[in-house]
């Protein structure tokens, strides 16, 4: 099966590097992103699919808008791939490149569909506090994610599972589905199924604010907020603006789901300090693990934050380094 590979970030190299190495698929070319800039000397550097099909010497084509990119357009037609396959492109694609191969534009969307269509399912799963979440793979059409589906594979979530590792799972996961979708389709073994327009729910780009703190939520809901939108969320530190990078919340509900370590020592925590606490008030030094916070409801646990120019550093580290006093007030991000 010939097919040509579209896709940018480090989400999408496993599924590249599956068909690569399954002998049923030529991979003709990748699509992928322009450079762009980073790091400290501004240089320009490769997505991470292109980085994987430089290593392969395949035909890479970047458009800046593939739409009206009359070059690279000519070379998708002139390809007769049989498939399109798009894993976290960055770019929407035409009626007139959908209908390019014969066997159509097939999508690896990192969400059970038609739940969190859109950019960012995955930080908004963990957001949500699903309990699991999986890849569906699907036959592309004009809309946002609506085309029909074809297979999905479920992973639950964890409890301290963050966007990082949480993404990681899925892009394996949707490596081999990617494999299990595209032989059958071939062999005509796949009956596409519509999505329920009515259980559609969406999943919009993370925007600045939606890193905000606000300890007068809940501990759980915080903690949902900073591992779905890492390493991004922010609080406000003795007047500088500092990331929260890893929490937990702590009690009952949470213990099982826990490192049997850090439930041994929060088990012999006193909660007596807090009863009377602010929202955003430490009110506890775990020792080696980190600092407590009050919340709107319940007590979230710093286990990894980051200061203004500084390394992240242990929840632990931070309160000795900082010389953490009970009683400080952390106040809600954006503020200041």
């Amino acid at each position: 099966m010939n097919i040509i590979f579209f896709g940018t970030p480090e989400f999408a190299v496993p599924s590249l590097e599956g068909l690569l190495a399954h002998s049923g698929f030529n991979v003709l070319a990748v699509v992928t992103q322009p450079d762009k800039r980073r790091g400290r000397g501004n240089q320009r550097s490769p997505s991470p699919v292109k980085a994987i099909a430089q290593a392969h010497q395949l035909p890479i084509y970047q458009p800046r808008r593939i739409k009206k990119d009359e070059a690279t357009l000519e070379q998708l037609r002139s390809a007769q791939a049989d498939a399109f396959v798009v894993v976290a492109y960055g770019q929407i694609l035409s009626q007139e490149i959908l209908d390019m191969p014969r066997l159509g534009c097939i999508n690896a969307h990192g969400s059970i569909l038609p739940r969190y269509r859109g950019a960012a399912p995955i930080q908004w799963s963990l957001y949500h506090g699903e309990p699991e979440t999986g890849i569906t793979t699907m036959l592309m059409d004009a809309g946002m994610d609506t085309g029909p589906m074809l297979l999905e594979a479920r992973t639950p979530i964890a409890l301290l599972d963050n966007f990082d590792t949480l993404a990681e799972r899925l892009a394996h996961i949707g490596a081999n589905l990617l494999v299990e979708t595209l032989l059958k389709l071939g062999q005509q073994a796949i009956q596409p199924m519509p999505q329920d327009d009515t259980q559609a729910t969406y999943a919009p780009l993370i925007k600045k604010e939606d890193c905000w703190l606000d300890w007068s939520r809940s501990a759980i809901a915080i903690h949902n907020q900073v591992r779905g939108f890492f390493p991004a969320c922010n609080a406000i530190f003795r007047e500088d603006a500092i990331k929260i990078l890893a929490t937990a919340p702590l009690g009952v509900d949470y213990w099982a789901q826990l490192p049997a370590a850090l439930t041994a020592i929060a088990r012999d925590w006193s909660p007596a300090a807090r009863l009377s606490a602010a929202p955003g008030e430490i009110v506890g030094l775990l020792k080696g693990e980190g600092t407590i916070v009050q919340t709107g409801e319940g007590v979230l646990l710093l286990r990894e934050v980051q200061l203004p120019g500084k390394r992240p550093q242990s929840g632990w580290d931070f309160a000795n380094g900082s010389r953490l006093a009970l009683g400080e007030v952390l106040a809600n991000g954006g503020a200041g």
